[in-house]
């Protein structure tokens, strides 16, 4: 090769390696950093991750696999998740809800043509779905991560063998749950050996979950879902005493986490975008904003003697609304797997003109029990679910330097799942979120009855919102509570749109609505005036504790980017938030 030619091909070569280390060099746009958990110790692990310079994917691995440790009472890797995902103008849903084995048929919670109670079903290897949350989480990262897999299982691995402090509520959870102590494994990890419950306080170390996250972490999810750790799960199932399962190892190499199309819906000047079936939580909140959007004029807010509260106008016409809603999503939504949507299109739920008319049937008087609407003229051919729903979940707002925004609930269904612990977490017990009996009291069939494959209705409400005029999401907000989880999110959302209220201060009121039964408000939290008000429009009233477990990330000014965190003052949730 002639000198010219020499010259001119290092020329090159020197050109294409500035290009290439300008373009993997780059500076690019830093957005504030932002992440909320129900757990402090999950938040500083998610963090350090975001401070790496990790994406919202690789914090929430991070915070869920510490919450396995420090939080079982509510989710973990024997569980499953709904996870949405902002990335510029791209909107995302992973589902990794459990499913019903192979093996299911539609009685498996019947005996003698009579439901089973629930902790007949729950409690035992019978209603212990295939956990999805690892599979989803790893087909997230495949797509979403920039930290090395195995990192983000470095802050759960120490404190898993260094020990973490048991939390008040860990502490109360194991001294109240009644099954705990009825199986070996969980007696002798949360009990002493005179069978009293451990303490607040106390140093809780689990070395069997620490080798389980060191496997995962070395060998990818290939580590859970086949081999020893698998084995064990399914032996644990099949092989219980009084209740046992028929998950198989099949069950577990079969499972697909899947990516859907989340649904979203205005809300006035507002798009609130959720999870889409088998979760309700996107069209049911979708649906009670929507039919407020058109009967709702009066303030929010009454003074009591007890502070700022909700007026009892806002409390009929919010419980109102949701008995509309709750209604439609307990005939029409289950697995889309499964189930056709009314008209093959969900959307067709949160039409405008649908919500419009049924708000119509709003007065000023409680309408009783609603009955579901027909959109699309579709015609009634199912029976009304009878799904025993249970109060036990998770959720991990996060923000990144990338802009991605997260939001994702997580569970293991009941407190505490199925009680039935292997090699250090606990397992679910989410097909008992199924209809328990495979048709209704007018021998219709239900759209949430067992079958094989099925992955059970959710109210799990992962939520972004955005502000119509930039688009730019200004919300990232999820609850726990079981069936509730929808009132709660909803109830948050209003009072922080049309309240004009912060996150923190929407969570801190007090939680209320009707699952289109009576209306539920938090105990202690409402005077005798306002529940005198209510029953004479013909409300059936009652106090319960309704325990939310809302966590989240609000941009009061859509202009700026910084965030505020909010944690439900009913938990433990943190939030750490950049401050410039």
């Amino acid at each position: 090769m002639s000198l010219k030619k020499t010259f001119f091909l290092f020329v090159a070569l020197g050109v294409l390696f500035i290009a290439f280390y300008t373009l993997t060099h780059a500076k690019h746009e830093s957005y504030p950093l932002g992440i909320a958990t129900p757990n402090p110790l999950a938040t500083q692990a998610g963090y350090a991750m975001l401070q790496q310079g990790g994406s919202v994917m690789d914090a929430v691995i991070a915070a869920q696999m510490v919450l396995t440790l420090v939080e079982p009472q509510s989710s973990g890797m024997g569980g499953g998740a709904f996870l949405m995902l902002n990335e510029n103008d791209k909107i995302l849903m992973f589902d990794g809800r459990e499913t019903a084995p192979l093996a299911a048929t539609p009685d498996l919670f019947m005996r003698d043509g009579m439901p089973l109670s629930f902790h007949e079903a729950g409690v035992g290897g019978r209603a212990v779905g295939v956990p999805g949350i690892l599979k989803m989480l790893k087909l997230a990262h495949d797509q979403y991560g920039r930290l090395p897999w195995a990192d983000l299982f470095v802050p759960a691995i120490q404190l898993a063998e260094q020990g973490f402090a048991i939390s008040p509520r860990l502490a109360m959870m194991i001294a109240d749950d009644p099954f705990l102590f009825n199986q070996h494994v969980t007696r002798n990890y949360f009990y002493h050996p005179d069978g009293s419950p451990k303490q607040v306080g106390e140093i809780l170390t689990n070395p069997d979950l620490a080798q389980t996250l060191r496997s995962i972490a070395k060998e990818g999810i290939a580590a859970f879902y086949s081999g020893p750790i698998a084995e064990d799960m399914i032996n644990t199932v099949q092989q219980h005493t009084d209740n046992p399962g028929i998950l198989a190892l099949s069950d577990l190499a079969h499972y697909t986490p899947k990516i859907r199309e989340p649904l979203c819906s205005i809300y006035l000047q507002w798009r609130i975008c959720g999870a889409s079936p088998p979760s309700s939580g996107g069209i049911t909140v979708g649906q009670i904003l929507g039919i407020l959007s058109s009967v709702q004029t009066a303030p929010l807010y009454a003074q009591t003697d007890q502070g700022l509260n909700f007026s009892s106008e806002t409390i009929h016409l919010f419980s109102e609304a949701g008995k509309l809603a709750y209604a439609d999503r307990d005939y029409y939504i289950a697995d889309p797997d499964f189930i056709a949507a009314p008209g093959n299109n969900w959307q067709n739920l949160l039409n405008p003109n649908y919500l419009a008319a049924r708000s119509l049937l709003i007065s000023s008087q409680s309408m009783g029990t609603a009955q579901p609407g027909r959109p699309e003229d579709y015609p009634f051919m199912l029976g009304m679910n009878n799904q025993i729903e249970r109060p036990s979940t998770a959720h991990i707002a996060i923000a990144d330097e990338w802009g991605q925004v997260l939001s994702m609930t997580t569970s293991v269904a009941d407190v505490f799942g199925s009680r039935l612990m292997v090699r250090g977490f606990l397992l679910n017990n989410q097909l008992t979120d199924f209809s328990f009996s495979p048709i209704d009291q007018n021998g219709l069939p239900i759209a949430n009855s067992v079958a094989a494959g099925k992955r059970p209705r959710s109210s799990m409400s992962p939520t972004i919102v955005f502000d119509l005029e930039n688009n730019r999401p200004i919300i990232s907000v999820g609850s726990a509570g079981g069936p509730n989880i929808i009132n709660y999110v909803a109830k948050t959302l209003m009072s922080t749109l049309v309240g004009g209220s912060t996150l923190q201060t929407a969570m801190n009121l007090p939680n209320m609505g009707s699952r289109n039964g009576p209306i539920e408000l938090e105990e202690g939290r409402f005077s005798s005036s306002i529940i005198q008000e209510l029953q004479a429009r013909g409300h059936t009233v009652e106090e319960i504790p309704l325990k939310s477990g809302l966590q989240g990330l609000f941009r009061p000014d859509p202009e700026q980017l910084f965030w505020q965190g909010a944690n439900d003052p009913r938990r433990e949730g943190t939030s750490i938030v950049d401050r410039f």
